[in-house]
């Protein structure tokens, strides 16, 4: 897709490094500062996807505020300073700080300032035009929200942005601020999915995707935007179907996850490839076509193999374990765990993609007790479950009833029935936060195992328990 030439809107002034800032980080790289920033977040319970490239562009000046959760956690790691201390510049001075005129009015939990990239003076896009700096801040609020709940409620007018095609104005092409917007959709609706599930946000999220392929289809001012727009589309693409996946939608699923797929390949790009693959391969597995999720999986190892990332061929020969689980292939289940295990021991690295941020030792864990489970030793999958919950991060609550859930089906059925009892007590304990039909279907295959065992200790209290609960939608 070829770029068009646009008249350059030249700068008011150049981005300014930001020394203190780079004092600040020391003779720390910016990776391992970036980590810094990920794990002072978590602290503090905030989650940020700082990487080597957001340290490097908070240096060379490109953003001079940050959104308010870095905000938080930068002033979390240098306590006393503030904002100006660090080197950045009064929320006042930087731009789409201005009143907004009669009838468009802030709601509560939605700061304009929510989206670090476009936090510039003129400065980070010295080659767009910047007559649609009105729309922009439109698109830009209505990708971004605030707080879990405002958020998950609020993912719907993203399909503002298709009103002006829908009401025949033109449609302008998309730049920076677009593209921007679009990323940050992705995470927000990965940080919800993290905490919430996928239940309560399916339904909303196929405005923004409807509204990211519009962006698409509206072109360009520059290739480097267009391929930001590709891939950031492709990444919604898949958020989106891995929602429709968790709450029960297969069919669903697999079309946005073909959506993605086809993304990835219109625009040459391995990583959204081998993500789109990887999904894939995992709904494969889930809806009972294991050679497909094994050929998909290495079809995913193919297109991640020049990318550097040891954890992510972790993740995929994890994700072609399942599936040779899933044929009742024992020996090509081990190997590929073995495979998984080798991969993820070489650590973390720059090259690691951001979406892969859930994956660590507790997800390695999960995965590798859902492989034993399908083959049916239930004491080595309790054993692997148990793990994983014990390692999770509290911040990916999901994850830690999904665990929960494993445990106590893997206990229940290997002859457990009390202490599958306590691991599903806890795994219900989390489901006021988290809306997941698969934790739900899972629970529900555990209490019919515990039926018969209604006399153990605990046992009738927990299937009292889950009966009372609401029947998820």
């Amino acid at each position: 897709m070829a770029s068009s030439t646009v008249t350059s809107a030249q700068p008011d002034r150049p981005p300014r490094p930001n020394l203190a800032f780079r004092r600040l980080r020391g003779k720390r790289s910016p990776a391992e500062f970036a980590a810094a920033v990920r794990r002072a977040a978590r602290e503090i319970g905030e989650r940020v996807s700082c990487d080597a490239r957001y340290v490097g562009r908070v240096e060379a000046g490109e953003i001079r505020c940050p959104n308010y959760a870095y905000e938080r956690v930068f002033l979390h790691m240098f306590p006393g300073r503030t904002l100006t201390d660090l080197g950045f510049a009064p929320r006042s001075s930087v731009r789409g700080r201005q009143a907004r005129t009669t009838g468009e009015s802030r709601g509560a939990g939605e700061p304009y300032e929510t989206y670090d990239t476009r936090d510039t003076h003129n400065t980070h896009d010295l080659y767009e035009t910047h007559d649609n700096n009105e729309e922009s801040d439109v698109l830009r609020r209505a990708f971004m929200t605030s707080g879990a709940t405002v958020a998950a409620a609020s993912l719907g007018p993203l399909a503002l942005a298709l009103d002006a095609a829908a009401a025949g104005r033109p449609t302008r092409r998309a730049g920076t601020g677009e593209a921007g917007a679009l990323e940050e959709a992705v995470r927000r609706i990965r940080l919800l999915d993290d905490r919430h599930g996928a239940d309560g946000l399916y339904r909303r999220a196929a405005a923004p995707l409807r509204t990211a392929y519009a962006l698409l289809d509206a072109g360009a001012s520059r290739q480097a935007t267009a391929d930001r727009l590709y891939t950031g589309a492709g990444e919604l693409a898949i958020s989106v179907g891995w929602l429709a996946h968790d709450s029960g939608r297969f069919d669903d699923a697999r079309s946005h996850y073909a959506e993605a797929l086809a993304t990835a390949r219109m625009n040459a790009d391995a990583g959204l490839e081998a993500h789109a693959f990887c999904n894939m391969a995992f709904l494969a597995r889930d809806a009972g076509r294991p050679r497909e999720a094994v050929r998909a999986a290495q079809a995913a190892q193919r297109a991640a193999r020049p990318l550097g990332s040891a954890r992510l061929m972790s993740l995929l020969a994890l994700r072609e374990a399942g599936g040779w689980a899933g044929l009742a292939d024992r020996v090509g289940c081990e190997q590929a765990l073995v495979r998984a295990q080798t991969f993820f021991e070489r650590g973390a690295a720059e090259a690691d993609p951001e979406w892969m941020s859930f994956y660590g030792e507790a997800e390695l864990e999960g995965l590798e007790a859902q492989c034993w489970s399908t083959l049916g030793d239930w004491p080595r999958a309790a054993r692997h479950a148990r793990r994983a919950a014990d390692l999770q991060d509290p911040h990916f609550t999901r994850n830690l009833a999904l665990y929960s859930a494993e445990l106590a089906d893997d206990l229940a059925r290997g002859g457990r029935p009390d202490e599958a009892a306590g691991a599903g007590m806890r795994c219900l304990d989390l489901l006021g936060e988290v809306q997941s039909s698969r934790v739900h279907t899972m629970l529900a295959g555990t209490t019919r195992v515990l039926l018969p065992h209604r006399r153990a200790s605990g046992v009738s209290a927990f299937l009292d328990r889950h009966g009372a609960l609401p029947r998820p939608a």
